[in-house]
């Protein structure tokens, strides 16, 4: 009996690719995986205050799978798209690549509910399409365009959507940014729980350690999460940091570590995370040990603080993406056919956002004073200088895209 091979459409977050999903295809064209599920075994985690831990064996079915595979791969292509955009000059000021972190946000949006809540640091382009804004979206927001998320007013490090707080610009804030949406679900008892992530450059900030201590006086749904990539800017962890072990240095909150370039073990321990948070306790610490291919930024060629040996090592034995390919290949999960369509229309849906956020225009200046409250009180804006009055507008288009 012929099998169709599913739409890669619903292997993405459900935005544009649909539209451009090419027709099924049927076995006369591409094989298929001859096993419906698997299991694997992650590499052990380590604990701080917790007797028990996220479960060391993950078991994966054929079609989440594809999913993963087809999320780690898109994020993969936005990054290096917006490195060509910013080389090309048309993405202009900041521009901070994700490129060799797939696994922390890829894992964790797999575990993660409707209700749960994200808020980031500047690396955030990835997260901004798991949470459901599209690739357009994305690019468009890098570009400066209307069809940006934020209309193109907030750039590279400001891109929000339903439950994603951003792509925040200062270092270390959204940390207790972070630890006040957690508040704000406990106090409406949604049973949510909030994600607050930051890099290891960031971790000796007072600005956490005060976060933490709020957070656990009133047992916040909050899970502070160290993507530890090994350099702040371009110093080393063991330079920056007298204790390298994030996941301890919550003191009375308990932590994690875990292997943040397997997909499985990140799901996992978001797994853990979520029902540990839910039950009450209050909240935890995950440190995702990650590695990040690009430099901290792209004025940064990041060869000066590490050597091209380094990246390339890490490429070649720990990749995120090559590995959990092997891994679901070998265990005839999906087959190179399958895997070879998901990275055509992968190619082909962030190569035609491009296109698209190259050539959209920018918002008009009748947009200034735009959405400047959410729920606007006075008609005119307070406090411009010169005294000519500017009224707020508000945008129709409040839907993320």
């Amino acid at each position: 009996m012929s099998k169709l091979i599913p739409s890669a459409a619903k292997f993405f977050n459900g935005n544009t690719i649909a539209k451009a999903a090419a027709p099924a295809v049927t076995t006369s064209t591409a094989k298929y995986s001859t096993k419906s599920e698997a299991k694997f075994e992650v590499k052990p985690y380590k604990l701080h205050k917790l007797t028990k831990g996220p479960a060391t064996s993950a078991t994966l079915t054929a079609e989440d799978a594809l999913k993963i595979y087809a999320q780690l791969a898109i994020l993969r292509r936005i990054e290096t798209a917006s490195g060509n955009l910013y080389k090309e000059k048309i993405i202009r000021g900041f521009c901070h690549l994700y490129s060799g972190q797939e696994a922390v946000a890829v894992g964790m949006r797999q575990a993660m509910r409707d209700v749960d809540a994200v808020i980031t640091a500047y690396r955030c382009h990835g997260w901004t399409y798991l949470m459901g804004v599209s690739v357009l979206g994305v690019l468009s927001e890098l570009t400066g365009r209307r069809t940006g998320c934020s209309r193109g007013k907030g750039g590279s490090m400001h891109l929000y959507g339903r439950n994603f707080y951003g792509g925040n610009g200062i270092v270390g804030a959204q940390v207790p940014l972070g630890a006040g949406v957690a508040f704000a679900q406990k106090y409406r008892a949604d049973g949510g729980v909030t994600f607050a992530l930051y890099g290891d450059g960031a971790a000796n900030q007072g600005q956490l350690f005060e976060a933490y201590n709020m957070a656990k006086l009133w047992d916040l749904p909050c899970v502070f999460v160290c993507e530890n990539n090994g350099y702040g800017m371009g110093t080393s962890v063991d330079r920056s940091s007298a204790s390298t072990e994030y996941y301890s240095r919550g003191d009375y909150v308990p932590g994690i570590w875990v292997d943040g370039m397997d997909v499985l073990a990140t799901r996992e321990a978001t797994r853990f995370a979520i029902d540990y948070c839910s039950s009450g306790k209050g909240p935890l610490l995950m440190e995702m040990e990650t590695y990040r291919y690009s430099g901290h930024s792209m004025s940064d060629p990041g060869t000066s603080y590490r050597t091209r040996d380094e990246v390339q090592e890490v490429r070649q034995t720990r990749d995120p993406i090559t590995s959990f390919k092997e891994k679901i290949l070998s265990n005839e999960l999906a087959t190179p056919d399958q895997l070879k369509e998901i990275d055509a229309k992968v190619r082909t849906e962030v190569d035609e956002a491009t296109k698209q956020a190259k050539t959209e225009p920018e918002v008009g200046p009748e947009e200034l004073c735009g959405d400047i409250y959410y729920t606007n009180l006075e008609h005119e804006i307070r406090g411009i200088y010169p005294a000519a009055p500017l009224r707020h507008v508000e945008v129709t288009a409040r839907s993320y895209k």
